[in-house]
């Protein structure tokens, strides 16, 4: 009986409600217990595609982003549960930083522009997504031409006081000079450091800084000249002058002559150049007299012609110390409200109001021999 029974147990032992293990290929261990298999969990496979996030600029997929920019910074994010394997814009292939921000700056074409964006995990997911950036680019106007491509430089020239007791004194040149250069500064685009005002300047003075001016300007530039003082015309020899305060009645030594202002006037090389005298027998320096372009041209026509223009107080008439001419002249300017105001617009305001109001009749057109093409000297309001 003894051995039986022992038998028994063994048989119970290796029988029902053993335990056992057993490997597989797989390398996972199945343990059976009560002969019923029992796994591990099985990790199923990353299947789903990354996601593409644009932080800047704010837009959607989808949506219509509308820029001014030429260039604009596209930024995103892109975020997946595997490793990012790439994203690409517009088929080029961009980095991605540890926290799956991109970046790439975007040069658009006029019109819309259709970004593609696909973004693949290491598993092979591809998400593709776009987006579409319309690019208007702003009106160019000619003010915006004028301002980046060109300086306005002026020469504001008043002379009152003379050395000579034989030239009486001028009460008001200097004021008049003064009233124009502030105008020019505070309503027009002429910068103070590019203007120089000359008060009662002997002639090296004055050469001096014609000299300056035909030293910088360039042929994109703008150059205006004015001349308030003393003038006299020598009708002998057909010469007229400008009288500086250093001039002397019995010798022209000082005297500055209209042809050495038309010398200067072809060496600076500007694109317009406007000449503004009130002085006497100024009338001399014309090829034409009273001469008026078409108002009807446009501005950017006006000004993409060369130009050499003068106005006058007066022809070969002395004028008065009080002058019409320079009153209406900046009243007219300070009246101004339009952006673009021509030389032949200004003069044709007061002309008028100049002749009723005194003895003298001002005078515009071409300073000769200087290249002038029939474009215009545009006083160009600050906006």
């Amino acid at each position: 009986m003894r051995p039986l029974r022992m038998t028994l147990i063994l048989l119970l032992l290796l029988g029902y409600g053993s335990v056992h293990c057993q490997q597989v290929k797989s390398n996972t261990v199945k343990f059976h217990m009560n002969n019923l298999p029992v796994e591990e969990p099985t990790v199923l496979p990353d299947t789903r595609p990354p996601e593409i996030n644009i932080l800047t600029p704010d837009i959607s997929e989808g949506a219509n982003y509308q820029t001014e920019a030429e260039e604009i910074d596209l930024i995103g994010e892109v975020t997946d549960q595997s490793r990012i394997r790439f994203i690409s814009i517009n088929a080029e292939v961009r980095t991605v930083n540890e926290t799956g921000i991109f970046s790439t700056r975007l040069k658009l074409s006029p019109g819309e522009n259709r970004i593609r964006l696909v973004a693949m995990d290491e598993n092979r997911n591809m998400q593709e997504q776009y987006i579409t950036i319309e690019y208007t680019p702003p009106v160019v106007t000619l003010a915006d031409r004028i301002a980046e491509e060109s300086t306005y430089y002026g020469l504001i020239i008043g002379i009152g006081r003379y050395n000579d007791p034989n030239l009486p004194d001028l009460e008001n040149p200097v004021k008049d000079a003064e009233k124009l250069y502030n105008t020019l500064i505070k309503s027009y685009s002429f910068q103070s450091n590019n203007v120089t005002f000359l008060r009662n300047p002997g002639r090296n003075k004055l050469i001096f800084a014609l000299d300056n001016l035909a030293g910088k300007v360039t042929p994109n530039d703008n150059v205006l000249i004015f001349y308030a003082g003393h003038g006299t015309w020598d009708e002998k020899a057909n010469i007229g002058y400008w009288l500086p305060s250093d001039a002397d009645l019995t010798t022209t030594a000082n005297w500055f002559r209209n042809s050495t202002l038309v010398d200067y006037l072809k060496a600076i090389d500007s694109k317009h150049t406007l000449l503004i005298t009130d002085a006497c027998f100024a009338g001399s320096i014309f090829k034409s007299r009273s001469v008026f372009p078409n108002h009807n041209k446009a501005y950017e026509i006006l000004y993409g012609l060369q130009s050499r223009k003068a106005m006058t107080s007066g022809t070969l008439t002395e004028v008065p110390d009080r002058s019409s001419f320079i009153r209406y002249l900046i009243e007219r300017l300070d009246e101004n409200e339009e952006t673009y105001l021509s030389s032949e617009q200004l003069f044709s305001s007061f002309r008028i109001a100049v002749i009723n109001n005194s003895d003298a009749i001002p005078q515009y057109g071409e300073i000769q021999n200087v290249g002038d093409e029939g474009g215009d000297f545009i006083f160009l309001k600050k906006r």
